[in-house]
């Protein structure tokens, strides 16, 4: 393999280069897709007479496949380049899209999940963020990665609702294809990405067993790997549950009121104005952290995040559930949705150097996606024993405390490399 030229310390790269733009655009196709399967929720399940924990396994399966895939893509990203990973990944993601469109059984939609979760792995953070940090500056790294995890909120913003408008004149078979169709066309952006390696003698010098031997021993990476569970429950229980949850629990929209005014005129029209919502937030709380992860530490940045977290879902199962408890929610869970992913792969980064950045952020990503296949499989699950989701809402806030916790001890400084 051809060892990567470093980087003319004489002429910094700006912070918006070609791989940043081709990187914010692929994760915004990708999490659009993604962030709007919790609207297909209540569509699916009406049509089949399934059980509400059905679709969510298909989901929380989805989840999982995409932690089991983030490090595999990101070794293949290491071994193979970056663009052919992603290409890997766009195809497999719409095979498993176009193939859920088919599904007729429960069976079936979880099977094919385990497609769409490898093709989210392949076009989502890991690789996507490893390629980013790799192409910028030190001085820009922090923000970078934070642009690119804001740019997976703006997919955010407009999946969902594109989602909801779609479904009002398509069948959801027929979303999933489109939605396959745009996938497989971020293949067309990739001759925009040639990204340089940043990393230096040592770390071009060490092999992956090396490095990943070093990280498995260092007690910082299993607090971070441990860390990064919650984030996973609560986001993917949110986003496959929060629309269906709002339908059901929230109070009238009243005519007259600021959202009937702007036509959303129902509890479902809101569910998916509320993801969009936590995206839009997200969006300003992401390049917060950005810029705090660039002049504060790291660790006590994430415990701080999931500490708020974890107040502020307890505030919201705590009060009545109205149109404007839900839209107060949505915009401060927003501000503090993504904002861990910069901050925990820079943080990676920093421990553990670049050369291997994938691989070693898609480990921990798989406690993230064990976290996501747990808050949608259990949401589902409790929902159809108890006929609610509280018990699994006070799980989120229990595990978020817990991540805020486990940050605190991470020795924030770079190993000592060890020359192969």
């Amino acid at each position: 393999m051809t060892q990567p030229a470093a980087a003319n310390p004489a002429r910094p790269l700006p912070l918006f280069t070609p791989v940043l733009i081709v990187g914010c655009v692929i994760i915004m196709v990708s999490f659009a897709v993604r962030a709007s399967f919790g609207v297909f929720q209540i569509p699916i399940a009406e049509e089949f007479g399934w059980a509400r924990a059905e679709f969510s396994l298909a989901i929380a399966i989805q989840n999982l496949a995409w932690g089991v895939g983030q490090p595999i893509f990101g070794a293949l990203a290491e071994r193979i380049g970056d663009r052919k990973a992603i290409i890997l990944g766009a195809i497999i993601y719409a095979v498993g899209l176009v193939l859920s469109a088919g599904a007729t059984t429960p069976g079936a939609m979880q099977a094919y999940e385990w497609l769409v979760g490898f093709g989210v792995a392949g076009t989502g953070f890991g690789v996507v963020l490893a390629v980013v940090g790799r192409s910028s500056s030190d001085e820009n790294r922090s923000m970078s990665l934070a642009i690119v995890t804001a740019a997976g909120s703006a997919g955010q913003i407009i999946g969902a609702p594109t989602a909801e408008w779609l479904l009002s004149f398509l069948s959801w078979q027929v979303v999933f294809v489109i939605f396959a169709a745009t996938v497989l066309s971020l293949i067309l952006t990739l001759p925009l990405m040639r990204a340089p390696a940043m990393a230096s003698k040592a770390e071009l010098e060490e092999s992956l067993g090396g490095i990943l031997k070093k990280a498995m021993k260092d007690p910082s990476y299993t607090l971070i790997f441990l860390g990064f569970f919650s984030c996973g429950y609560q986001l993917a229980f949110i986003t496959a549950h929060f629309p269906a949850f709002v339908t059901e629990m929230c109070g009238p929209i009243m005519p007259g009121s600021l959202l009937h005014g702007i036509g959303v005129t129902t509890t479902s029209a809101l569910g998916a104005v509320s993801i969009a919502l936590i995206g839009a937030a997200n969006v300003g709380g992401t390049l917060l952290a950005g810029w705090a992860g660039k002049r504060f530490s790291k660790k006590y940045l994430l415990a701080g995040i999931y500490l708020a977290r974890t107040i502020v879902a307890a505030a919201f199962i705590l009060m009545p559930i109205t149109p404007l408890s839900v839209i107060v929610f949505s915009i401060v869970m927003g501000s503090l949705w993504l904002a861990t992913v910069p901050l925990t792969s820079g943080l990676i980064a920093h421990i553990y150097g670049l050369r291997y950045m994938g691989t070693l952020y898609g480990i921990v990503f798989f406690s993230h996606q064990l976290g996501g296949f747990l808050g949608v499989w259990l949401g589902g699950r409790m929902y159809d024993v108890y006929g609610d989701y509280t018990f699994v809402w006070w799980i989120g806030v229990a595990v978020g405390a817990f991540s805020a916790i486990v940050h605190l001890p991470v020795k924030e400084r770079p190993l000592t490399a060890v020359a192969a």
